[in-house]
């Protein structure tokens, strides 16, 4: 197994790790902050996705169809949580859970009427479609060293504002201790909007910047959500830290497993049990990640404090 193909798979898990952090970091945020499971987050991301295609479709822009995902999304985010969300609040999580599963079919259902059940053609830039040699005999597409410097600067970007920022500090305040940021004159309500629709673009940036890379169709977010929930839980509740170093996890293993496992089975096994065995077992290997790191750190890898 030569080095080319080992960095090669690197960089895929870099690249998948990091869209995985624009998702979980929305994630976190409204779980730490608002102590609300929102299970629709990944509808979002595909309702991003979806508008990204349309748009582009439309206009032949790419750029275009990314800031217009970006705005609709953040838009029906920070109306679905001041006119639905914002009630489940003071409910139970298992109340939260029925009523985000339900907006998830809602969202799904309406979708299909708007775009149909075939999926949509999201095309990579053409600028971006071929490759870069990095270093000689290691060529890597341009797309995917886009969507690695964008999502490094998205979390640069978010950790100044998280730690150097006043509005930083005001959602700090609210995630370890609502009564007292209130009581110090910060809008809560305001600032839930506020980071909800944060959180929803961040979601609409992932779906379509993955849009080229993926299928854009119905129930896309469904199976990207749990690997979201994964990296929160093994980051940290709460934490954006442990969010970006959670995806990264999650990323790499996820990526290298489903490519290097089947190739060392094939050193033991027949190609047929190999061919068979490994995809089964790169599915779960995440899953047993994140019960190894439970069970050394059971707030996870950087709990939120507070």
């Amino acid at each position: 197994m030569d080095w080319i193909l080992l960095t090669e798979q690197a960089l895929n898990g870099l690249q998948f790790g990091l869209m995985l952090f624009l998702l979980a970091a929305g994630l976190t945020l409204v779980f730490g902050i608002m102590d609300m499971i929102n299970l629709a987050h990944g509808s979002l991301y595909m309702v991003g996705a979806y508008l990204a295609a349309a748009v582009a479709a439309a206009t032949g822009s790419f750029l275009l169809a990314v800031l217009a995902a970006l705005v609709g999304t953040a838009v029906l985010g920070m109306a679905l949580e001041v006119t639905l969300l914002r009630r489940l609040y003071a409910r139970d999580h298992l109340s939260q859970v029925l009523a985000t599963f339900a907006l998830i079919l809602m969202l799904n259902e309406g979708v299909r009427i708007l775009w149909g059940d075939q999926p949509l053609m999201l095309n990579t830039p053409a600028a971006l479609s071929g490759p870069v040699e990095l270093l000689p005999g290691l060529h890597y597409p341009a797309y995917r060293l886009l969507i690695i410097g964008v999502g490094l600067a998205v979390a640069l970007l978010l950790w100044v504002l998280v730690t150097r920022t006043r509005y930083g500090a005001w959602v700090r305040a609210g995630a370890s201790n609502r009564q007292m940021a209130t009581a110090m004159g910060v809008n809560i309500r305001a600032l839930f909007t506020a980071v909800f629709g944060f959180g929803a673009a961040l979601c609409a940036l992932a779906g379509a910047l993955l849009g080229p890379l993926l299928a854009v169709q119905v129930g896309m977010g469904e199976s990207i959500l749990i690997l979201a929930f994964v990296v929160i839980v093994v980051g940290g509740i709460g934490s954006v830290r442990g969010a970006l170093v959670g995806s990264l996890l999650v990323g790499v293993v996820d990526t290298a497993s489903r490519t290097l496992l089947p190739a060392a089975l094939r050193q033991l096994a027949s190609p047929e049990v190999a061919s068979n065995l490994g995809p089964a077992l790169a599915s779960i290997l995440i899953y047993v990640l994140m019960a190894a790191i439970l069970f050394w750190k059971p707030r996870g890898l950087f709990p939120a404090h507070g």
